[in-house]
């Protein structure tokens, strides 16, 4: 099964280079193909996906994936014709990133949804239509200004949105476990943002009472009428989310001494509640397990097959979400602490009574046995410790007080338990290091390479202590210092590979001999079987490489030959392995929750809904050429500024003069058409033939010969024509910026216009 999932891995991994690999071609913009070009090959995107998802549900060329490939093609498809609308968007200078693109391309995604009960087509179709409800109301050209009330119902449309979607799956009416987690968390995220008090002011408190409200019916819910751990541990989230937020908007409110001592005692009741919830989960799962509830799924039924993987998948969330809780808990106390001791202390010296008092608790928890001390309450103070010891060494500025937090930091690591415990300890290890070496170098002000002489030193210590833990230690401690230590020597050479030239060609040499010896380690480890050294050495790897390959292959372009490449390397090695891997007849299938392709389930409303595709990029052709080849051309004065879109790459924001229309257009009976809206502006030829904005047209009015009507949508301080965005190669905006003054346009008989080029004069 491993084997199986792994080649599915690699098939799935190569698709999605070689999607990734297209996008990037296309947002280079490449001047060597032109509008006709680029058009058939939007149309031959579409159809060589959606035919290749045809041919894998037909022929058995690759025994035991065919199923899976076809629908994977299926999917790849569906993305294809998005690139292929925003290509359009590219070739015409449409909107860039608009909302129209995200919902024209989730109308295929929605009806494969309902074709398939495909969880990708299901996932794809909500990302689309909240990037197309998102841009609607917050468009990445316009500034929008909304009132308190307009931003309050804005982030109630998405409430609602998603508090629908996930009741209509939790009542069984569609399903589909990853938009179920996906559209509560959405849904709970947008509610606690209509209680944020600093940009609500007027109904921030207010909307508390509906959110305190949700989040107790949604526990009993999950716990009374049909037991979810999963829901009920990202419900406990939320609270806890809810909590916290609270307690930061009373802290700007009564920032005082006795707050922070409530901030303390507010750390204590949210990590107690953590400890306790979690048992209690635990608990009413075996509870449940004993004696089911009468909304138990039974095990015997079909469903049940999904009930292991998803048990798995609520034990995962509820431990993320345990350590989620913890963090926060941590740094809401080392702040408190800090805030308490820098008000109450009434020295001179704040930063030291700081350091005695954790000092104190962190040999305290060092000291005390295990048996006389819950272990969650000893590491979480002593982090908390770990945390407010380091900032009051910073604000000392003393390199004795420094050795002995370092002193006792070292103590910390011994006396730590769990893998996690012992990494953090050994984290603020390396910074007290720093902070140290930093304190002894800061007065050598003739020197100009201390910044870099620290990180060429931490890397030696660690490297050093690697070295050490082969012959030393405990079998437990050595495991832990091992990885430590390498992880950070990694970290800190990876740093070092950052730096210019302190000797002549010092950076290439540190590139070259950080790629050699971290390929050598990855070579190295995988021999010998050490699984944690390969993957820490396999990652590194590739982040060099994704760093160094931004920096060195700077264009779309070229990245856009790397991926291809490298996704044809995936699918071959996939292939590879596929091919001498046995597969038993339907054995490899069942593994799969879908077992048969779409393409031979469904044919004919597939094809009805790549037909759409089609019909949708051929009316847009149609209508954008005919538009090119009959509108009227006019020349307008234009200021451009030079972005970069989600998909369509970089282009050109064009501000024109009848953007922004002089008073003396609105008359007083206007005014109202001012409003946020449609509006059409009636322009007239000025001085060397660029057009200027008259005014406003009035319905039934009559124009003259040289007058024309352009459609536009005022935002409340500018008009949006659909013609502010000039696509471009990549790397050509400055040179844009600086030669283009005036924009050619093409305005059809009712007002729609498309922009042609950009020109000098």
């Amino acid at each position: 099964m491993l084997r199986f999932n792994a080649i599915r891995t690699g098939y799935l991994l190569g698709i999605s280079l070689v999607l990734a690999a297209i996008i990037y071609f296309f947002a280079s913009n490449w001047g060597g193909l032109d509008r006709t070009v680029k058009i058939v090959l939007a149309a031959a995107l579409i159809v060589l996906f959606y035919g290749l998802s045809f041919v894998f549900a037909r022929l058995r060329a690759i025994p035991g994936q065919q199923v899976f490939l076809s629908n994977v093609f299926l999917v790849a498809g569906c993305i294809a014709f998005g690139v292929s609308v925003a290509l359009f968007g590219q070739i015409y200078n449409s909107h860039a990133d608009s909302y129209g693109l995200f919902l024209i391309w989730s109308v295929p995604a929605l009806l494969f949804s309902w074709i398939t009960r495909y969880n990708p087509f299901y996932v794809l179709s909500y990302v689309l239509i909240h990037l197309g409800l998102w841009l609607y109301f917050y468009p990445t050209m316009q500034g929008a200004s909304y009132s308190e009330l307009e931003s309050l119902s804005i982030a109630g449309v998405f409430a609602l949105v998603n508090l629908g979607l996930f009741l209509f799956m939790f009542l069984r009416r569609l399903s589909s476990t990853p938009l179920r987690y996906i559209s509560f968390i959405v849904f709970h995220i947008a509610l606690l943002t209509m209680t944020n008090s600093f940009a609500f002011d007027e109904y921030g408190l207010v909307m508390n009472i509906p959110c305190i409200a949700v989040i107790a019916i949604g526990f009993y819910v999950f716990i009374k009428i049909r037991l979810n751990k999963t829901l009920l541990t990202l419900n406990a989230l939320a609270a806890s989310a809810f909590a916290v937020f609270k307690f930061i908007e009373l802290t700007e409110a009564y920032f005082s001494s006795l707050f922070f001592v409530f901030g303390l005692i507010f750390v204590a009741l949210l990590l107690t509640g953590n400890v306790w919830f979690f048992r209690y989960l635990n608990r009413l799962g075996k509870s449940n397990a004993a004696k089911p509830h009468a909304d138990t799924p039974d095990l015997s039924a079909p469903e049940a097959e999904t009930a292991v993987p998803e048990e798995r998948g609520s034990e995962w969330i509820s431990k993320a979400v345990s350590r989620m809780i913890k963090v926060v808990g941590v740094l809401i106390g080392s702040i408190s602490l800090i805030g308490l001791i820098t008000i109450s202390a009434n020295v001179n010296h704040t930063e030291y009574v700081l350091l005695s008092v954790s000092l104190l608790l962190m040999i305290s928890m060092i000291v005390i046995p295990d048996s006389k001390l819950d272990s969650v309450i000893r590491y979480t103070l002593l982090t908390i410790s770990y945390i407010t010891g380091w900032a009051a060494i910073l604000w000392s500025d003393q390199s004795l007080l420094s050795l002995l937090f370092l002193i006792v930091s070292i103590a910390g690591w011994f006396r730590s338990r769990e893998k996690r415990q012992l990494f953090f300890a050994y984290t603020f290890v390396n910074l007290n290091l720093a902070t140290i070496l930093f304190q002894q170098f800061q007065e050598w002000e003739h020197w100009n390479w201390t910044y870099e002489f620290i990180i060429f030193s931490l890397f030696l210590v660690n490297a050093v202590l690697y070295g050490i833990s082969y012959f030393a230690f405990k079998a437990g401690l050595r495991e832990h210092l091992r990885d430590s230590s390498l992880f950070f020597s990694l970290v800190f050479l990876f740093w070092a590979t950052f730096f210019e030239d302190v000797i002549p060609h010092s950076y290439m040499l540190i590139n070259i001999f950080y790629f050699v010896v971290v390929t050598g380690m990855v070579f190295v480890f995988i021999r010998l079987k050490q699984k944690s050294a390969a993957t820490t050495s396999v990652v590194f790897w590739f982040i060099f490489i994704s760093f160094k390959y931004y920096d060195l292959l700077l264009t779309l372009l070229y990245k856009s030959f790397t991926l291809a490449l490298l996704g044809v390397i995936a699918l071959g090695i996939a292939w590879w392995l596929d091919r001498r891997t046995p597969h038993s007849g339907k054995t490899a299938f069942e593994a799969d929750h879908h077992s048969f392709s779409f393409m031979r389930l469904s044919p004919l409303l597939i094809a009805i809904v790549i037909a759409l595709q089609l019909g949708i990029i051929g009316f847009q052709t149609v209508r954008s050429e005919n538009l090119l080849a009959t509108g009227a051309s006019i020349k307008l004065k234009l200021a451009p500024v030079d972005p970069r879109s989600l998909l369509q790459g970089d282009y050109v924001m064009l501000n024109y003069d009848i953007s922004t229309p002089p008073p003396s257009s609105r008359t007083p009976l206007q005014e109202e058409d001012w409003m946020r809206g449609k509006v059409k502006v009636v322009l007239t030829p000025g001085s060397q033939g660029v057009y200027i904005a008259n005014r406003l047209y009035q319905d039934g009015e009559k124009l003259a010969n040289h007058e024309i009507v352009l459609n536009g949508q005022w935002n409340g301080s500018r008009i949006q024509y659909g013609i502010e965005n000039y696509f471009i190669p990549e790397g050509t905006g400055r040179t844009v910026e600086q030669n283009a003054h005036y924009a050619y346009i093409r305005v059809s008989r009712n007002g729609d216009a498309l922009l042609e080029r950009l020109a000098e004069s």
